[in-house]
């Protein structure tokens, strides 16, 4: 007799102890034949906290070691970006809108919860397609949607314009921080200083992507990358399928997480992004600088849904760098470790942040600190 699969049954598996503690000594095993130390870099902050939570750190050989990255959205959001939101946010009949913990990153004026306590309308959504309602109830304002995210939040924000669009919707405005992978794997990797031996890709970017993206690092940088899921399973698998790899001489693009991702990844949410979006000539991560082409903006033809464009005037433009005790920067580009930090659990926690590591719920320094006993 069939019966309706639970949603606990569909991520128990990937939690199993027994098949954890299989992988732990399958990858002991592996290591054993590499006689150098590997730095695995997880590049999304979904895996540092999977990691931290389930203390999969340890246990890795002493040989095997988890490097932390630059795939946490809000992380590398830079100040005047924030600064833009916030001067929005300010503007007379204006609604800004957001994703999660955006609203808590602070920029050189505060964060947006600050400007909400002094009087500015900022709301944050779960899904950006609450920002149609949001306008509906209020036509005598603009809404700003302020869009965040890696290439898994992009076809959300192109489903909304393309929704502005059809249902002449002339209330709603957008500023556009969508960002890209690649290009920061890239400039991580140009550093001769760099600590990485392989990476282990996000899972849910790859959905919307596709692993082609990843073709150009074991070709052209000699680094082997698996597609990893969420799970502790699926990290555990990923990283003795990279041991593998470089125990057998090999060095590839693969797919642990082959029940979602394919190697072109979902195309008609990438016609929908490419409809809208063109790449950027240069953004600042924060901490890591200018990186060419690693962002997107709208395209020339919808300026009139640009919030960049309407208030050009206003939108301030000065770089802004970070506090000069914080080490944001050295643990995105996994030069360094959150516990290296001086301020770390001190004078920056998550209730007085310094840095943006510390500030979203993805940073490497909130995990450090949520599961490191701290709180």
């Amino acid at each position: 007799m069939s019966r309706e699969l639970g949603l606990k049954e569909l991520y128990l598996g990937f939690r199993d102890p027994k098949a954890i503690k299989v992988y732990a000594k399958l990858i002991e095993q592996e290591a054993q034949k590499i006689p150098n130390e590997v730095n695995i870099m997880e590049v999304c902050g979904g895996h540092t906290h999977a990691i931290m939570k389930y203390g999969l750190n340890q246990l890795l050989p002493k040989n095997v070691k988890f490097v932390h990255g630059p795939g946490c959205p809000v992380c590398i959001m830079p100040k005047e970006r924030i600064d833009h939101a916030y001067v929005l946010s300010e503007q007379k009949d204006v609604i800004l809108i957001t994703l999660g913990d955006m609203i808590k990153v602070p920029g050189s004026r505060g964060t947006l919860q600050d400007a909400r306590a002094k009087g500015s309308d900022v709301r944050f959504v779960y899904s950006p397609m609450d920002t149609l309602k949001i306008a509906a109830q209020n036509p005598d304002k603009t809404v700003i949607f302020f869009a965040i995210g890696f290439e898994t939040t992009t076809p959300m924000t192109a489903a909304l314009i393309n929704q502005v669009i059809e249902k002449r919707i002339n209330n709603i405005l957008f500023h556009i921080n969508h960002v890209t992978v690649p290009e920061p794997m890239r400039v991580l990797l140009d550093d001769e200083t760099n600590k990485i031996d392989a990476f282990i890709g996000p899972a849910h970017v790859s959905v919307i992507s596709g692993s082609k993206i990843y073709d150009e690092f074991p070709r052209d940088y000699k680094k082997p990358l698996v597609v990893s899921g969420f799970e502790p399973v699926d990290v555990m698998k990923s990283v003795l399928m990279i041991l593998k790899q470089l125990s057998e001489g090999r060095c590839e693009v693969e797919v642990e997480y082959s029940r979602s991702v394919t190697h072109d990844g979902n195309t008609e949410a990438q016609k929908l992004n490419n409809m809208y979006f063109e790449k950027r000539e240069h953004f600042r991560w924060r901490g890591i600088g200018d990186i060419a082409k690693s962002a997107l903006k709208l395209k020339d033809e919808y300026g009139y849904l640009d919030a960049e464009v309407f208030y050009k005037e206003i939108l301030p433009n000065e770089k802004i760098d970070d506090h000069k005790l914080c080490i944001c920067g050295d643990i995105l580009k996994g030069k360094a470790n959150p516990v290296e930090c001086k301020v770390f659990g001190k004078a920056c926690t998550p209730s007085s942040p310094l840095g943006s590591c510390m500030v979203s719920s993805e940073g490497a320094c909130a995990a450090y600190y949520k599961y490191g006993n701290l709180l």
